[in-house]
């Protein structure tokens, strides 16, 4: 399988008057051609750090290490600002968090498809057109160009940020958080809408960021669980969801409600603890002051990122000291 992004030890802080924020600390991650990765975790887990500093990092935002190689040739953080722009929407775009705010309320659609094709270089015309067509992929009509994001509801909205992240095909699209603000039968279609544009060539690969495992379950081929700046298990979809390695990812799998769940033969089971401050993380294992299976080594030393099965995880419970 050809690998389209390749992330290794890449590290994003926040610089603040009390020190760095270590929001993504060390991750490693890799995204196949024509494949969907879910990250998954808490809020404050630095999933949404982890993809806007793939795409156009901004200050307070400080790139403090890595590699993050693009389609096995652009090395992303050696690009400028301009030349990181050039591959917006191009050859990656996102979905930014809070989406359905993310049009700008002043002007039409029709307005930012032609200040979009003005920035890219690209005929007005022949980019209203594509974009009449990507309607029609997103099930919305054409009358949508001429109206205010105002006067659309929160699944039009949501899918025109769709269209328009889509509309020049991106090689990797960066979905984060795109259902969290979407009634489950919204959320269905916009996951729905994601596979198919995935499986028509329109993206080639995508990273699926969400807290919601359900939402993962239906949409992704490979999960990567993220705990307080670091990844701790990638595997893939059923494998993860069934035969979870790290004891974060099988909490936050048995947190999830489901229709069997009733409180005379199954019970939820909620995650306890908090994550902690990444101002001060603490030393070792990051998990381990909430984590059931704690020893000494976990207070002491930082597990590997190690390979167990198909999967990888980062846990003291399978890797050697």
């Amino acid at each position: 399988m050809s690998i389209l992004l390749n992330v290794e030890n890449y590290k994003v802080y926040y610089r603040t008057l009390s020190g760095y924020i270590r929001a993504v600390d060390g991750v490693y991650l890799s995204v196949d051609k024509g494949k969907i990765i879910g990250v998954v975790g808490e809020s404050g887990s630095g999933k949404s750090t982890l993809a806007l500093s793939l795409v156009l990092p901004k200050p307070p935002m400080v790139i403090k290490g890595g590699r993050v190689i693009f389609d096995n040739s652009i090395d992303m953080l050696n690009l400028n600002t301009n030349e990181r722009r050039k591959l917006l929407f191009t050859r990656i775009s996102i979905i930014p968090q809070y989406s359905l705010d993310a049009l700008p309320v002043i002007k039409k659609i029709r307005k930012l498809i032609t200040d979009l094709a003005r920035d890219k270089n690209i005929d007005v015309e022949e980019l209203l057109n594509l974009f009449k067509e990507r309607l029609k992929t997103v099930n919305l009509p054409d009358r949508v160009l001429d109206m205010y994001p105002i006067e659309l509801s929160g699944g039009m909205r949501q899918r025109v940020v769709i269209a328009i992240s889509t509309l020049l095909k991106p090689d990797l699209l960066i979905a984060d958080e795109p259902t969290s603000a979407l009634d489950v039968v919204t959320q269905r279609q916009v996951l729905e809408l994601l596979t198919d544009l995935r499986d028509q060539g329109i993206i080639r690969s995508l990273i699926f960021i969400t807290h919601d495992i359900a939402a993962v379950r239906q949409i992704a081929d490979k999960i990567a669980t993220m705990y307080a700046g670091k990844i701790v298990e990638i595997g893939d979809l059923e494998s993860t969801i069934t035969s979870p390695l790290h004891p974060y990812t099988s909490l936050l799998i048995k947190s999830v409600p489901s229709l069997e769940v009733s409180y005379r033969t199954k019970t939820l089971r909620g995650l306890g603890g908090i994550p902690p401050s990444l101002l001060n993380p603490p030393e070792g294992c990051r998990f381990h002051p909430r984590c059931p299976y704690v020893k000494p080594t976990c207070t002491r030393e930082e597990p590997p990122l190690v390979k167990v099965g198909s999967s990888y995880v980062a846990c003291w419970l399978y890797s050697k000291r």
